[in-house]
């Protein structure tokens, strides 16, 4: 697995265009900071991490609305190992007019788009969420 980051994205997106309560991804630090950001935002209800056998998994449960609807409606990796997407703290873009989110890897770790313009800090453009 090159792209861990991208592995989670798509397992999201799958598991919600699917219905699914939870999906299972494979725990890592960066992955968990942002699933974190995800569940503050609203767009995930909870996570847990289990570990079995040396090996941490982590348990995303997805939340939906009325109609059983996913509350992600779309998920898009940015920055990709093939070609790095870095951005100062003015270019973070808003993303769908403030409605989504941008995850942004800085200095100060993983952290929301807005929160890292506010502490006027750039970095590496991992996704959009909205």
């Amino acid at each position: 697995m090159n792209d861990t980051v991208a592995d989670l994205l798509t397992r999201i997106r799958n598991a919600g265009g699917a219905r699914h309560r939870y999906t299972d991804v494979r725990w890592s630090n960066a992955k968990e900071s942002i699933v974190k950001i995800l569940k503050n935002q609203g767009f995930v209800a909870h996570f847990l991490i289990k570990e079995e056998k040396k090996k941490k998994t982590m348990r995303i449960f997805l939340k939906y609305g009325e109609d059983r609807l996913p509350v992600i409606q779309g998920l898009k990796r940015v920055s990709k190992p093939s070609l790095r997407q870095y951005l100062s703290s003015q270019k973070i873009p808003r993303v769908m007019g403030g409605m989504g989110i941008a995850i942004v890897s800085t200095s100060q770790g993983v952290m929301e788009g807005s929160l890292a313009r506010e502490k006027n800090l750039g970095g590496e453009f991992l996704c959009q969420v909205w």
